[in-house]
């Protein structure tokens, strides 16, 4: 019997925790997934937590299975992801009578683009958030932006880019037709990784460079002069609306160090907004996750020009980070869910998904 099969004669919810991966957020990962072991009940989950490498590699993380049997309090701050190596289909592979959910807390390409979400579909097996298209839609900005726009959803003007149609002119034409500065994300990515502040062709020309050394798609956006707003959002069917936060900066942009090293930005919970301010943001984040076919949960992020065009919708991340200074659980509290009940939801969510969509699928 492998670490990640339980006992026929165990009751609890087997808890499949996926964390690490392949991509530049692997870090951030192992974090939020050290944080998510700590809250969930071990009266309620048996918990095995599967670490992938950065070579892709899976393995049951046996520093984390033996602190989890001493309690929550000997978790580590970050998960290792190194451990016994064990292959994806024995990881995954549910044993009968026991009801058993996959958390893929996993950011970023190759995790929570609808790659891993497709295998575990193949697998027969409820997972934690959105399925395959919302994942992959809602990862990809520049194919994310195209289905907002279809719905009417608003947003700042932007430019989509593949690498190989950029030529030595892209710069100054990029420049030309959205002003500077502008910011240049790689299309597939989160966490901040890869986004650069551009003020001048020159440093325009630097940014594609590194947004394309992460993905093949760069968008391009012009600099909204406003205030960052998030919204968290959690459901199936009837998803429903945290209250709004707003994030200061502590850097010139919300960038990765902000968001996970630092200390310097501040989140304002609830964000200081009017009544119908805040009606409207959290109506728009509903939109926008039905829109790119969310469930279970996501944070929509909005940039908010208080004196010309309103909420302007940014992006909507589908495996937000549950890290002590993320807005996404911090968010929940606010509206009244406890860190722990949010897992217990979210575990819920999961099943509930699963099953109605093995009704619809049955032949």
């Amino acid at each position: 019997m492998t670490a990640a099969t339980p006992t026929t004669d165990d009751q609890r919810i087997h808890l499949i925790v996926l964390f690490g991966g392949q991509s530049a957020e692997h870090d951030v990962s192992c974090t939020t997934a050290a944080h998510v072991l700590k809250a969930a009940d071990p009266a309620k989950y048996r918990i095995t937590p599967i670490g992938i490498g950065r070579d892709g590699s899976w393995r049951v993380a046996t520093a984390a299975l033996a602190a989890l049997a001493e309690g929550p309090h000997a978790l580590p701050g970050v998960l290792d992801a190194e451990g016994s190596a064990i292959e994806p289909t024995a990881a995954i592979t549910p044993s009968p009578g026991v009801v058993t959910v996959v958390v893929p807390l996993l950011h970023g390409p190759l995790g929570e683009d609808g790659t891993v979400q497709g295998m575990l579909e193949l697998a027969d097996l409820a997972y934690v958030g959105s399925g395959v298209l919302g994942s992959a839609v809602a990862m990809d900005k520049a194919m994310a932006k195209e289905v907002a726009a279809a719905h009417g959803l608003p947003q700042a003007r932007h430019i989509s880019l593949r690498a190989d149609l950029r030529g030595p002119g892209t710069p100054a034409h990029l420049a030309n037709s959205l002003g500077l500065p502008v910011f240049v994300k790689p299309a597939n990515m989160g966490s901040s990784v890869g986004v650069s502040k551009a003020k001048t062709v020159e440093a325009l020309n630097d940014a594609l460079d590194l947004a394309f050394a992460y993905d093949e798609w760069a968008v391009i956006e012009e600099a909204i002069v406003g205030r960052e707003i998030e919204v968290a959002v959690l459901g199936n069917l009837q998803p429903r609306a945290s209250v709004p936060g707003e994030i200061v900066p502590g850097a010139e942009f919300y960038d990765y160090a902000d968001k996970y090293v630092d200390t310097g930005s501040q989140a304002l919970i609830p964000a200081p907004l009017t009544p119908a301010q805040t009606e409207q943001v959290r109506a728009l984040a509903l939109r926008a996750y039905s829109a790119l076919r969310c469930e279970g949960l996501s944070r929509v992020d909005f940039f908010f020009e208080e004196h010309g065009r309103g909420f302007l919708l940014n992006e909507v991340n589908t495996m937000p980070g549950f890290t002590p200074i993320s807005m996404y659980p911090k968010l929940w509290i606010a509206s009244g869910v406890e860190y722990h009940d949010l897992i217990d939801e979210l575990v819920q969510l999961a099943i509930e998904r699963h099953g109605r969509r093995r009704r619809n699928t049955a032949h």
